[in-house]
Parts: C-alpha cells; sequence; structure tokens
C-alpha cells in the first residue's frame, strides 16, 4: 500500500513532464487542418489559387505543411504589359485544371499564384526581379535549385511544367486540354482547295507535275525547319522576353540551349534571304535574258547573301559566346 503514493507521484510527474509536448502536437495538428481544409475550400472553388503576401506567409511559408505548393509568381495586370505573363498563365490553368478534375486529385500538392500587383512585398522578400516564375515550395524544407523552374530553357508548355512537377513531387498529372477545332478546320479548308482546284481543271492536271510549285513548297518546309519551328512545338517557349524593370524586349535568346518564337521568325527570314540571293546568282548565270538584266539580278544576289548572311553570323555570336568570327557586323 506504501507504494501506491510514489506510484501516483510518478504518473503526475510524467503527465507534468510529457503534457506541454503532447499539447503543442495537438495545436500542431490542428492548425495543419485548418491550413489543408482551407486550401481544399479554394482549389474547389479555382484550379490555381490567388494569393497575397498574408495568405503566402501563413500557408506557403509558415510550418507546419504536409504538402507541395507550386506558385507561379506573374505581373497579369494591363499596365504591366507583360504578354508572357498571359502566355504562361493560360498554360499554368491547363496544368492546374488537368489535376484538380482528375480521378488522382489529393491534398499532397496545390497549385497558387503570386500577381506583383497584389503581393509585391512576396516578391521582395523572395529578391525576385522577373516574371513569369515557377517555384515549387516542398512539403518539407525549404525550395532547393531544381525547385526554380527554367522557363527559358523548357518553355512554359503545359506537359513541360507537368514533367517538372513529377521531378520535384513525384505526382505525375496528365495534361488534357481544351479541344481545338483550328487543325481538323485547317486541313479540311486545304482538302476543299486542292479539291475545287481538280475539279475546276478537269482532266488537266499538269499543275500537279510543275516543278517549281514542288520545289518552292519543299524550300517553305525546309526553312521552317531549319528555322527551328518544330522546336518551338516540343518546347512551348515563349514569344519574346520583356524585362519588367527596363521595358526592353529581346527577341533573341542569349543561351544556344534556348531560344525565343522571335527568333526563329527572324532567323527564316535571314534563311530565306540567303536561298533568295543565291536564286537570283544561279539564274543570273543561266537564263537567256539580256546581259543588263543578268548584271542586276547578279549585284542583288550579292548583296542579299553578303547582308542575310552577315546577320545570321551576327545571331550565331549572340547565342555561342566567344565565337571569333564575324562579318559586317558583329
Amino acid at each position: 500500500m506504501a507504494a501506491l503514493p510514489v506510484l501516483a507521484l510518478l504518473l503526475l510527474l510524467l503527465a507534468a513532464w510529457g503534457g506541454p509536448g503532447a499539447a503543442a502536437q495537438k495545436r500542431k495538428e490542428m492548425v495543419l487542418s485548418e491550413k489543408v481544409s482551407q486550401l481544399m475550400e479554394w482549389a474547389s472553388k479555382r484550379s490555381v489559387i490567388r494569393m497575397n503576401g498574408d495568405k503566402f506567409r501563413r500557408l506557403v511559408k509558415a510550418p507546419p505543411r504536409n504538402y507541395s505548393v507550386i506558385v507561379m509568381f506573374t505581373a497579369l495586370q494591363p499596365h504591366r504589359q507583360c504578354v508572357v505573363c498571359k502566355q504562361a498563365d493560360e498554360e499554368y490553368q491547363i496544368l492546374a485544371n488537368s489535376w484538380r478534375y482528375s480521378s488522382a486529385f489529393t491534398n499532397k500538392i496545390f497549385f497558387a499564384m503570386v500577381d506583383f500587383d497584389e503581393g509585391s512585398d512576396v516578391f521582395q522578400m523572395l529578391n525576385m526581379n522577373s516574371a513569369p516564375t515557377f517555384i515549387n515550395f516542398p512539403a518539407k524544407g525549404k525550395p532547393k535549385r531544381g525547385d526554380t523552374y527554367e522557363l527559358q530553357v523548357r518553355g512554359f508548355a503545359a506537359e513541360q511544367l507537368a514533367r517538372w512537377v513529377a521531378d520535384r513531387t513525384d505526382v505525375n498529372i496528365r495534361v488534357i486540354r481544351p479541344p481545338n477545332y483550328a487543325g481538323p478546320l485547317m486541313l479540311g479548308l486545304l482538302l476543299a482547295v486542292i479539291g475545287g482546284l481538280v475539279y475546276l481543271r478537269g482532266s488537266n492536271l499538269d499543275f500537279l507535275y510543275n516543278k517549281t510549285g514542288w520545289a518552292f513548297a519543299a524550300l517553305c518546309f525546309v526553312l521552317a525547319m531549319t528555322s527551328g519551328q518544330m522546336w518551338n512545338h516540343i518546347r512551348g517557349p515563349p514569344y519574346a522576353h520583356k524585362n519588367p524593370h527596363t521595358g526592353q524586349v529581346n527577341y533573341i535568346h542569349g543561351s544556344s540551349q534556348a531560344q525565343f518564337v522571335a527568333e526563329t521568325h527572324i532567323v527564316l527570314l535571314f534563311n530565306g534571304g540567303v536561298t533568295l540571293g543565291m536564286v537570283l546568282l544561279h539564274e543570273a548565270a543561266t537564263s537567256d535574258m539580256d546581259v543588263g538584266k543578268r548584271k542586276i539580278m547578279c549585284i542583288a544576289g550579292i548583296g542579299l547573301v553578303v547582308l542575310f548572311f552577315s546577320w545570321l553570323l551576327s545571331v550565331f555570336r549572340s547565342k555561342y559566346h566567344g565565337y571569333p568570327y564575324s562579318f559586317l557586323m558583329s
């Protein structure tokens, strides 16, 4: 019987020692449950949760957190004139909707957005000076180097973003795009034009054997492919990049590992100029025209080749830093 008071005293001491820790753990679980419930409620209404500074600090930065948050930092207000931000937002919405309405949707990952005009303090806190930027805030710890998406290299296509999300969070998202009828309509229009031509020409199908027409079509295809159009289709890069501080627009990417859509158009134009110059030189040497016209064609051809090749070389030098050669312009 004498051991009973001692046992009771030990139980009281153990309860006193473990009480605060247990209470703290319970409070932590309650806070986490409230956070997840709040995010799930917002995600049920909108796939991409818009956040200001307070929401970001409370739900993304502050512990506890057992979920990952993909945040797009952007500047969508019209006065910011960020065309790339609008294009990236469309792809980001497709990715978030694909996750939100998939059968695999859970509270393991959420998609959020911080607009500069709604959360400039967040941009300052993270020392961020460009938009759009995608960052993964993992469930445990702080973002690492790989948690910042390489937009300039990989582009902002929803499929590329989904691969990056899978790499950082182990969550695989099957991107489902809204139906796009532009392709079938263009194909139908092309078939209608071809059918109309065949009908109008009747039995006279000599135009199908026109070498000049086929050569021109083949040349257009080659110019499109060598300028990087297929790379654009796969990677989905931005059209150009505008510095949010200086307002300067860059149409040529400064790295040899990436490009802008505008850059492919420029390269296509330059390659087309060189090709036209070569065609003129060939015609000047082989045609039956009088000597005066052939001289004019020769001079024009040389001028086109020299000018556009010099521009092509300058673009090459701007992307492959350290390349020592130039012609007419640097």
